[in-house]
């Protein structure tokens, strides 16, 4: 383990979670199978482009964030609502197929919700990450969301899960833990780690856009959270992380990458919320 730190006992999954499809609603489940180019399965699976194949997200088109969005278990469907009740000539709700059969009535239905042309893409493997280079599950801990929601009058826990939407939370450690699970300088090794039978290996400290400083239904923005984060940041972080993986320091959870040893792996490739946290 990078820089000194050390595993707790006590330090286990707590809750993992999902966003199938690109900038909408995410899905909370009890486990998941890690894909062979080492994404957590249905994460970031399907996502909306526009006429030149470019992205539809939430960066981009804040129209996204009152789209509600419900997921079965097996990802086989979705109903999708628009949230804005003020709105007149939003679509009604409905649900649809996430086969490819369906993805003309979903791109339909988000033209007709974000007034611009959609298509629906998907990539059951790698999924479409935010970070190219670290598609693995992004990770942050209970102790580092109660700390930062605290930093921000009204703003609670759940709120700010949605609003970072991170895939991995892990439980009894301190705050900011998680930053001592990659290396000193951006040419460093991955810091290797353990969640139950999968090895990850940490990389980056998440660097955030601007998607968490907006309500994650009404898409106002909250002032200065950025500010207040890069600020708080800046004087909270652990005396052995190195202050130069914080340029700049409006970052929060871990990039990571699944270690290649585990993309030839035989059997269970899957994580289930209790497993623990331990070094390799």
């Amino acid at each position: 383990m990078a820089l000194g730190a050390e595993v707790p006992i006590a330090a286990r999954l707590v809750r993992i979670d999902r966003f199938p499809i690109k900038s909408l609603d995410g899905q909370s489940v009890a486990r998941s199978r890690v894909t062979a180019a080492g994404a957590l399965w249905g994460d970031r699976r399907w996502r909306l482009v526009d006429g030149q194949g470019k992205t539809v997200n939430a960066k981009g088109c804040a129209a996204i964030h009152h789209i509600r969005a419900t997921f079965d278990d097996t990802l086989a469907s979705v109903t999708l609502t628009w949230g804005d009740g003020d709105r007149t000539d939003a679509p009604a709700p409905d649900q649809f197929s996430l086969a490819a059969a369906g993805f003309a009535a979903i791109a339909q239905w988000c033209s007709d919700a974000l007034g611009k042309t959609v298509t629906v893409e998907e990539d059951g493997d790698r999924g479409f990450p935010d970070d190219v280079h670290f598609w693995g599950p992004t990770l942050i801990s209970t102790a580092t969301l109660t700390t930062v929601a605290s930093w921000f009058p009204g703003l609670g826990v759940d709120e700010l899960r949605r609003r970072l939407r991170t895939n991995l939370e892990i439980d009894g450690v301190p705050p900011f833990w998680e930053d001592h699970l990659y290396g000193p300088t951006p040419e460093s090794e991955p810091v290797p780690f353990r969640i139950g039978a999968i090895e990850l290996l940490g990389c980056n400290p998440c660097l955030r856009c601007v998607v968490p400083t907006r309500h994650p239904d009404r898409g106002d923005p909250l002032p200065r959270f950025a500010a207040i984060i890069s600020r708080q940041r800046q004087a909270t972080l652990p005396p052995t992380v190195p202050r130069s993986r914080f340029e700049p320091f409006y970052r929060l959870a871990l990039n990571t990458r699944i270690a290649p040893l585990e993309a030839d792996r035989r059997g269970d490739r899957t994580l289930v919320v209790g497993d623990r946290l331990r070094e390799p």
